[in-house]
């Protein structure tokens, strides 16, 4: 669990705090519009491949040698204006012993998915010494890094939840949602613990150094908004609320959660992830529908564009960056991950045409 007493914000002064990200991301004004991938240090890169091979996934999460390096190299290598943590978001169940492995192709498998209260005792809390590779690199980084700012990040209590009912991925996530349903008492004794989780693990980071962090709830766009705001959103605003106190921006995405917005942004983010499905402008309204103030949002270019040719990008490009600026702050990014055969190339070039087009006279 996080310190009692609020750690000092590791963007209070310096020259991160003046950092293009860091600027959106608080709503201020920007130099330029800042970009950043989600799975930017990842399969498209052949520098990552190169060291990750004869290793797996997990393993590579907890060496530090392999952690800094391949977060690194998406920041040497497109000049991003944000580097993202290299790990998983299984990596704290797996440090408290929860038996999982990653199959290549597959992702996260557990042997013993829950079923019963019972099976909660597998999911102890997690303590810096559980992690302590995870210090060891965030702090490296952060000495590496100089201005360019670390997103800590987490999966959200949903995403991993589904993990850990459905014994592995999911289309339809229909054994989660039945369990939701059947057993309500077991779903959010399970939600609440996985909550304490994020949160213990986002801290170990701020405290390391993390400039900011990304709450990922990958699969929420699988549920209702009924079913959210029952059943999700207040374990996921346990976790912003929790890591308010050290005053880094707190950042929130998931994948089709078109419907969700206003909810996800209610639980407590700062920054509202938004994939390709909605414009942002759009989403700014949505976030706002209910006379909220708007957030900043993250977003929002379709992944699969990428392999269309620079001339069906770069009017995309243009579109997002004005779609964007309905909002207090913008932060350029993908609707989803990088593709592992995306061209680096290209995204190279994504980089250079949006500092480009948003530069600030």
């Amino acid at each position: 669990m996080p310190v009692t007493q609020p750690a000092q914000s590791p963007t209070a002064t310096g020259v991160l705090a003046e950092s293009a990200f860091l600027l959106a991301a608080r709503g201020e004004p920007v130099p330029h519009t800042p970009v950043w991938f989600m799975r930017q240090a990842g399969r498209s890169l052949p520098e990552y491949r190169a060291i990750r091979e004869g290793t797996t996934m997990l393993e590579s999460c907890m060496r530090p040698d392999l952690v800094v390096e391949i977060t690194l190299q998406p920041v040497r290598r497109y000049g991003v204006d944000a580097a993202i943590f290299f790990s998983d978001i299984v990596l704290p169940l797996k440090a408290v012993g929860v038996d999982l492995e990653i199959k290549p192709g597959v992702g996260p498998v557990v042997a013993s998915p829950v079923r019963s209260l019972g099976d909660l005792d597998a999911v102890r809390p997690v303590t810096p010494a559980d992690v302590s590779y995870v210090t060891e690199s965030v702090q490296q980084l952060v000495s590496q890094l100089g201005g360019t700012p670390l997103i800590g990040f987490a999966g959200a209590p949903f995403t991993v939840a589904s993990y850990l009912v459905e014994g592995g991925p999911s289309k339809d996530h229909a054994k989660t949602k039945a369990l939701m349903h059947g057993d309500p008492k077991l779903w959010h004794a399970l939600a609440d613990r996985l909550a304490d989780v994020a949160i213990a693990y986002l801290s170990v980071q701020i405290e390391a150094g993390a400039s900011a962090i990304q709450l990922f709830d990958s699969w929420a766009g699988a549920l209702s908004p009924r079913d959210y705001a029952e059943f999700v959103q207040p374990h996921s605003a346990k976790v912003f609320d929790a890591l308010a106190q050290y005053g880094v921006p707190r950042l929130h995405f998931g994948v089709n959660t078109g419907e969700l917005l206003g909810l996800m942004s209610a639980a407590g983010a700062d920054v509202v992830g938004v994939d390709w499905r909605v414009p942002l402008d759009e989403a700014v309204r949505r976030i706002a529908a209910d006379g909220t103030p708007p957030k900043p949002v993250q977003g929002n270019l379709d992944p699969a564009l990428l392999f269309a040719g620079w001339n069906a990008i770069e009017p995309e490009i243009d579109r997002i960056l004005h779609e964007g600026q309905a909002a207090p702050g913008h932060i350029f990014n993908l609707g989803h991950g990088v593709p592992p055969n995306a061209d680096p190339e290209v995204l190279h070039k994504v980089v250079q045409a949006v500092h480009a087009k948003s530069a600030r006279s």
